[in-house]
């Protein structure tokens, strides 16, 4: 794999000490030149403060994705390392609570139960039938922009990146509307799985916890009584022998803060992006429905809404000249990747025509984003309905906060106003 590095990186890489804090201020407000001086030193890194491999490269990144026999998903069951960053002592019991709910996540089997897991919700997310959602998700943009509309702002987090992609997942689902509030909540403290807080496990138990109560009753209906909705899949799944009861409630909590969180973030960027570039906006405005596909790729790429994930070493592998010793975590860094100059050309402009466009923010191999046709499709619609509406947007913040996650790219909140055309 030696080859897919530049050699004079793959040689003699520089040491990277400083930049092992992937927690720091300054790298979760501004990753990107903090992984392009990683990329450009040691694309493929041992980083010595967190105990793991941090993979910057595109090639290096493509080539681990694309070999799942060497590097296995399963990463809470094979890792036993204490979490980092640390969380408070009295709350060190907790782990195994979050432990025993992702290692029955979809995301964390290999094959061949992957597979067999896969499979029972697969045809729910095909591209054709997620076009069938497409009106239904136009709809969910229109209610939400009418009722922010007569306010002149908002806040893109809480008035429409957040309760968005709820609304969709909830009817998806089969739940009913006035839970979304509810479901809203738990999603939110479940995502306290890859932040950085000190105490972030009490919110994220107490998610867990109720997640898989408020699924519970779902799940036996649809086990007894099977509709069309993606609840039903899941249960689906037990019957055939694939999941297990707890491995369907797990999945269930997994597939609405999945979608939940990467959608937001998806949104939220993406109009960042588009407020630090308003050329590009214009260029949108001029022709929405054109430019909806190409600009929602643009955003994934630009700006991910997922940063990193990881995986655990299955069998030993060289990779930019290191070896990768079995039970060693990788964290492979998307952000990085897709602004890779040996793939993308100018990768830091921010170009909604850009083609070919072949970022990384859905993954490749097995692992290939399950939900990736109605992330797009989302993507798509919130754009062009923006576009359709709103002449320009100004911050009203002149310092904007994200999240301490070292997985998710997301905001904390952002607040604008607008102008509408004339």
């Amino acid at each position: 794999m030696s080859s897919n590095c530049p050699s004079s990186i793959a040689s003699s890489p520089e040491p990277a000490a400083d930049l092992d804090d992937l927690f720091a201020e300054e790298v979760i407000a501004r990753p990107y030149a903090h992984f392009a001086r990683l990329r450009e030193r040691d694309p493929v890194h041992w980083n010595e403060k967190f105990g793991l491999w941090v993979v910057t490269g595109y090639d290096p990144v493509v080539w681990i994705l694309r070999h799942h026999e060497l590097f296995s998903s399963a990463v809470i069951r094979g890792v036993q390392a204490a979490p980092y960053p640390p969380v408070l002592p009295e709350d060190a019991h907790l782990f195994d609570e979050v432990r025993t709910f992702r290692a029955d996540q979809l995301v964390e089997q290999d094959r061949p139960d992957h597979l067999e897991q896969r499979k029972t919700v697969h045809s729910f997310f095909t591209p054709t039938a997620m076009e069938g959602w497409r009106p239904f998700v136009r709809r969910v943009v229109d209610e939400l922009l009418d009722e922010v509309w007569p306010r002149g702002r908002m806040n893109v987090v809480t008035d429409l990146a957040a309760p968005f992609p709820v609304r969709v997942i909830a009817r998806m689902m089969g739940v009913p509307r006035e839970d979304m509030d509810t479901l809203r909540g738990l999603a939110d403290s479940i995502l306290h799985l890859n932040r950085g807080e000190p105490d972030r496990l009490r919110p994220l138990t107490e998610g867990i916890r109720g997640i898989m109560e408020y699924a519970r009753p779902f799940v036996r209906e649809r086990i007894e009584d099977p509709g069309d909705d993606l609840i039903s899949a899941l249960a689906r799944g037990e019957t055939d022998g694939a999941f297990t009861r707890h491995q369907v409630l797990v999945n269930t909590g997994l597939m609405l803060f999945a979608g939940h969180e990467t959608t937001m973030n998806l949104i939220c960027n993406g109009l960042c992006a588009f407020i630090a570039h308003p050329e590009q906006w214009d260029r949108l405005r001029a022709d929405p429905d054109g430019f909806a596909r190409t600009a929602t790729e643009e955003c994934l790429r630009y700006d991910p809404p997922v940063k990193s994930t990881q995986r655990i070493v299955a069998r030993e592998a060289e990779l930019c000249g290191k070896t990768l010793s079995p039970g060693e975590r990788i964290r492979w860094i998307i952000a990085a990747a897709n602004r890779d100059p040996a793939v993308f050309e100018d990768p830091d402009r921010f170009d909604i025509g850009r083609q070919p466009n072949p970022h990384l923010s859905f993954g490749s191999g097995i692992h290939y984003c399950l939900g990736v046709a109605l992330a797009r499709m989302e993507g798509q619609e919130v754009f062009r309905g923006l576009a359709r509406r709103f002449d320009r947007f100004e911050l009203e913040t002149e310092e904007l906060r994200y999240q301490p996650s070292i997985q998710f790219r997301s905001l904390e909140s952002l607040p604008v106003t607008w102008t509408v055309p004339s």
